[in-house]
């Protein structure tokens, strides 16, 4: 991918075909430039973070949507991984989960989630809410600028 800085880029860490998909709708309808990539688990994420295993033109992430319950590397511990590393821990994680479990969501802040927000169980919410973390992320916060 060629580095293009007028794209907001999005990194989404979901195992669920059905709810990637969804995401990327709630993107699109919004029309903001958003560049989402889509990887199944932390293993990969890591991959795609680090440029290897055919991610070596792949741009650093501005903002990391991350579930909880994957395969291989959960969310709980990418989250603990990605914010040891100083080259990765300024990117904001927001978990996007179905777990509404009060030892998750304080685990997730303990760990340096930017947020925690729980998927609906109706599509119309689910895309609702992605369309709210988009204006909330792109147009309100003022993030720091890229390292290097």
């Amino acid at each position: 991918m060629i580095d293009k800085p007028s794209l907001f880029r999005v990194l989404l860490v979901e195992d669920e075909p059905a709810d990637a998909h969804l995401i990327r709708l709630a993107f699109e309808e919004n029309n903001l430039l958003v560049d989402l990539r889509h990887v199944s688990d932390g293993v990969e994420a890591f991959s795609f973070l680090r440029r290897q295993s055919g991610y070596s033109d792949e741009a650093q992430p501005d903002l990391i949507l991350l579930d909880l319950n994957m395969p291989r590397m959960n969310g709980l511990q990418f989250l603990e991984k990605i914010k040891q590393e100083v080259a990765f821990r300024h990117i904001p994680v927001v978990v996007l989960t179905t777990s509404d479990s009060e030892s998750d969501i304080i685990r997730s802040y303990d760990l340096g989630a930017s947020g925690y927000v729980v998927k609906p169980v109706d599509i119309d919410d689910f895309i609702h809410q992605v369309k709210t973390l988009e204006d909330y992320w792109i147009t309100l916060v003022r993030r720091p600028q890229k390292p290097g």
